[in-house]
């Protein structure tokens, strides 16, 4: 067996049927009258001694594919996306959002459960979804979406916009985001007409989740669901970040924010079930709002952008 695997004229020999003439490993251990191990292993030779040498033409293409694989081995991720620098927070989230899209056309199957959250940067990935014929996807929003103020920034504007650019369905959550106490957050999640989106909650294939950070600019704030002395008091108790207006502090703790807690939605400890749940944010300001989603394994794919992403790599802190 050792002198056929090392064999130079067959090693050309199978590498030639299998790169140069397609020939599968079956049907070239069928016509060499070899087993399959053995035309798996010629090939595995072959590339060994460097009679085979394999280039992946488009690698320069992705501007930060090794950056983003050490991310995913250092945060245990399953995937990383990396946005180039941008001139403005606003096209940052445009780019985050063009770069959502493309991963969600990537991993999207017929039949699959997307749930959406919230905020700005969601907001750009509908209007990048490109595709060429209606998908049977059902589209949830996994937070309540009544609000004051940037009723665009809700999870069921979002998802509705997301089911029309797919042709998919759109199961809306027609509830107030945050209620004044846990009993009424209670006697909500059991009223019939939100039962259907509560079921979808439970079996997501996806979620699209923003990662946010408690301040005057954040989108709890913009849509008016928090007022500016409950930031405050937020803040002092460490809070690293929010998703879905859950709030937890740089290590993924939700208990010291336990009571600020009557959001009406899913509860985020559901996301580290979800196979694809992907965190969505760039700057540096989120770092802390990263780590803490990364730590508490509410995300398990990220998208952000090159600064955060540096950032990450030399300032783990996890």
């Amino acid at each position: 067996m050792r002198k056929i695997v090392n064999d130079v004229r067959l090693m050309v020999k199978v590498c030639d049927m299998y790169y140069n003439q397609n020939i599968s490993q079956l049907q070239i251990a069928k016509l060499l009258d070899l087993s399959r191990p053995t035309v798996s292993r010629l090939l595995a030779s072959a590339k060994e001694q460097g009679i085979v040498q394999i280039n992946i033409s488009y690698m320069d293409g992705i501007n930060h594919w090794e950056l983003e694989r050490q991310l995913e081995a250092m945060y245990n991720l399953s995937d990383v996306l990396i946005a180039d620098a941008q001139d403005s927070p606003e096209e940052l989230k445009k780019a985050l959002g063009r770069l959502a899209a493309g991963h969600l056309d990537y991993i999207i199957r017929e039949g699959d459960v997307i749930g959406v959250s919230m905020g700005s940067t969601l907001r750009e990935i509908a209007p990048n979804v490109s595709v060429d014929k209606k998908k049977d996807i059902t589209f949830v929003s996994l937070i309540g979406g009544m609000g004051n103020l940037g009723s665009d920034l809700h999870s069921n504007s979002l998802a509705e916009s997301l089911a029309v650019a797919y042709g998919g369905k759109f199961v809306p959550f027609h509830a107030p985001a945050r209620v004044s106490n846990p009993v009424i957050k209670e006697e909500l999640l059991r009223e019939d007409s939100l039962s259907a989106a509560i079921g979808f909650m439970h079996r997501l294939d996806i979620a699209l989740v923003g990662i946010g950070y408690p301040n005057e600019d954040s989108a709890i704030m913009r849509t008016g669901y928090f007022e500016e002395n409950e930031i405050e008091k937020l803040i002092s108790k460490d809070v690293a970040g929010d998703i879905c207006m859950q709030f937890y502090d740089e290590q993924g703790n939700t208990s010291p924010y336990k009571e600020d807690n009557n959001v009406v939605g899913i509860d985020i400890h559901q996301l580290k079930k979800v196979p694809h749940s992907i965190g969505i944010a760039g700057g540096t300001d989120k770092l802390s709002a990263i780590r803490g989603a990364i730590k508490g394994r509410y995300i398990n794919t990220l998208i952000t952008d090159i600064s955060c992403a540096q950032a990450l790599l030399e300032q783990p802190h996890i």
